[in-house]
């Protein structure tokens, strides 16, 4: 299950523990408890106002929202490497 950025739920050590997919809670993800907007950003831009089913769609990929959006677990350079193969799943999509 792809999200609409890219992310492949089935690779997600949370999926079906603490989420059902970005898709089904319709960019509600848990950890979106920690954000001051209360929603996936990402989410909310590509699917809610631009109706696309994922950024692959949107010619600004990868736009500014889409680079800084970050796991904090993760260190600069494995976000970087992460972005690049979510970049690549979606333009392949």
């Amino acid at each position: 299950m792809l999200t609409a950025c890219g992310m492949n739920c089935s690779e997600c050590d949370f999926f079906q523990k603490y989420c059902e997919g970005c898709s089904y809670v319709k960019g509600h993800p848990f950890w979106v408890l920690e954000v001051p907007s209360g929603r996936c950003d990402i989410f909310y831009c590509c699917v809610n106002e631009k109706r696309y089913r994922n950024c692959g769609e949107c010619e600004d990929l990868p736009c500014e929202m889409f680079k800084s959006l970050k796991d904090p677990n993760v260190s600069k350079e494995v976000h970087l490497q992460l972005l690049e193969i979510r970049v690549d799943r979606l333009k392949t999509k």
